[in-house]
């Protein structure tokens, strides 16, 4: 691109609207500047403050509602510069980056810097400060797809719950793997670490949490069944691979020892003697 570069072409533009779906080939990041401005993603609407972020795909529905004194600076960023596939880009279009927080604040920041400059609101891709700029996009919009932000918006309404479901069941399954761990739950699944932690967060628990529960209920039920069976054994078999710190949890959750609840539950099931049942 050169220099010259009409008003439509120019990189920012500041507005009460969002660019309307002539500009298909680009991709607008929409900077609250002031007024009344909200977010619409899954039908939630979510109320922006002064330099929050907001990625909007002129080809798609337009995620934000202006009042009447709104205003809003856009960016626009050819496509093919983000490097992103439209499978990607449609994860992150609509999620309301903070601007006062993390690498959201950075590009909120040096966004607010550069657009106050006139030379910067001529500017084309080819220009260094825009070409910084398009490369923190890039890098904002890998943090927002690798962050869970974007799966939280990309599930349909009621999809968090089937997605918790369906990893409930799949830990259910793997209890007594060793292994088993955030990690692994969450890549078996294909979503990030964090947006694990966030359903489950929702659900009023952690995975770490939820896991340990699960198997002190498994380890609790198989002790009162048998007496046969060494505390340290059924540890191991649940996925525990220090039979101390079974106890002490095993403690801490029941108010007793593994051992006393093997006692107690395998006298309080056991038949009674013969000349106690004759009489």
């Amino acid at each position: 691109m050169t220099a010259a570069t009409t008003a439509h072409d120019r990189l920012v533009q500041v507005r009460s609207s969002t660019p309307g779906p002539g500009d298909g080939d680009c991709v607008h990041l929409g900077m609250h500047v002031s007024g009344s401005v909200a977010g619409v993603r899954d039908g939630v609407r979510s109320p922006l403050r002064p330099g929050d972020l907001v990625f909007c795909d002129p080809a798609g529905p337009d995620p934000l509602r202006f009042g009447e004194d709104g205003r809003m600076m856009f960016l626009r960023i050819p496509r093919c510069y983000l490097g992103v596939t439209q499978r990607e880009l449609e994860q992150v279009v609509g999620a309301v980056v903070p601007g006062d927080e993390g690498l959201g604040a950075l590009v909120s920041d040096f966004l607010s810097v550069l657009a106050a400059k006139a030379e910067f609101r001529r500017s084309t891709i080819g220009d260094r400060p825009a070409r910084t700029a398009v490369h923190l996009l890039s890098v904002l919009v890998v943090e927002l797809l690798e962050s869970g932000v974007a799966e939280e918006g990309a599930e349909a309404p009621g999809g968090a719950t089937e997605m918790l479901s369906r990893i409930r069941a799949f830990i259910e399954g793997r209890l007594r793997d060793p292994d088993l761990s955030p990690e692994s739950i969450a890549r078996a699944h294909h979503i990030s670490v964090r947006y694990l932690h966030k359903l489950f967060q929702n659900d009023g628990t952690t995975v770490s949490q939820w896991v340990r529960r699960r198997r002190l209920e498994s380890c609790r039920i198989e002790l009162g069944r048998s007496h046969r069976l060494t505390v340290a054994a059924v540890a191991h078999r649940w996925g525990f691979s220090s039979p101390s710190h079974f106890s002490r949890t095993f403690r801490g959750a029941y108010g007793m020892s593994p051992s006393a609840w093997q006692a107690l539950a395998t006298a309080a099931f056991a038949p009674a003697p013969a000349d106690a049942r004759g009489r």
